[in-house]
């Protein structure tokens, strides 16, 4: 393997073991990162200069895994209620992986910060929300960019309140969609029985 290659690789795993870590100790130094990963303290640092550019590197990962989900999610479906469910169920699905990390990423990333890197995920979710406004799917007096925000909202929300212990974590995607569908207008029974139909 070319040194460039060994390094990539070197990176990749640095960052799989940080994040097992992590989700295990969010406390857990760089020093116990590079011993589980079988390197030595400086081979980690060389890869990232601060605990914070870890995580930083861990939350990027994380935003692009739940953009892919999410749209795929979306992708070739026709009705803007149903593709938003597919995307907030499979969004859910990587993101309730990360959702200890974003509670520790708050604290070196910040929310802002997250936001940020969230920003091309909110666009789609707004473009869809304003052709289910058009089409009359969605009934909302928000606007569509406004409304995208408020989805956003309701999955870190209720990130916290599986790691606050107040939601079971199987019947979070589930009302993560449901939840969302509710916000953009549509009838709670409606959206109940849409997703139902999703996850059976």
């Amino acid at each position: 393997m070319a040194p460039s290659g060994r390094a990539d690789a070197n990176r990749r795993r640095i960052e799989q073991v940080a994040l097992t870590e992590l989700l295990r100790d969010p406390d857990a130094s760089m020093d116990q990162i590079a011993r589980a990963a079988g390197v030595v303290r400086r081979t980690v640092y060389g890869h990232f200069p601060s605990r914070e550019a870890l995580i930083a590197a861990l939350v990027d990962s994380a935003v692009e895994s739940v953009a892919q989900a999410h749209a795929a999610g979306r992708d070739g479906v026709d009705d803007p209620a149903e593709a938003v469910a597919r995307a907030t169920l499979n969004a859910w699905r990587v993101a309730d992986r990360y959702r200890l990390l974003v509670a520790l990423a708050q604290r070196s990333v910040t929310m802002e910060g997250i936001r940020q890197r969230l920003a091309p995920v909110r666009r789609s979710c707004a473009d869809l929300l304003q052709r289910g406004l058009n089409e009359g799917v969605f009934s909302s007096p928000l606007p569509a960019a406004a409304l995208a925000y408020v989805h956003e909202q309701v999955l870190f929300g209720l990130m916290e309140a599986v790691n606050a212990g107040t939601l079971p974590p199987g019947k979070a995607g589930r009302s993560a969609a449901v939840t969302v569908l509710i916000a953009a207008g549509v009838l709670p029974e409606r959206a109940t029985e849409l997703v139902a139909g999703l996850v059976e």
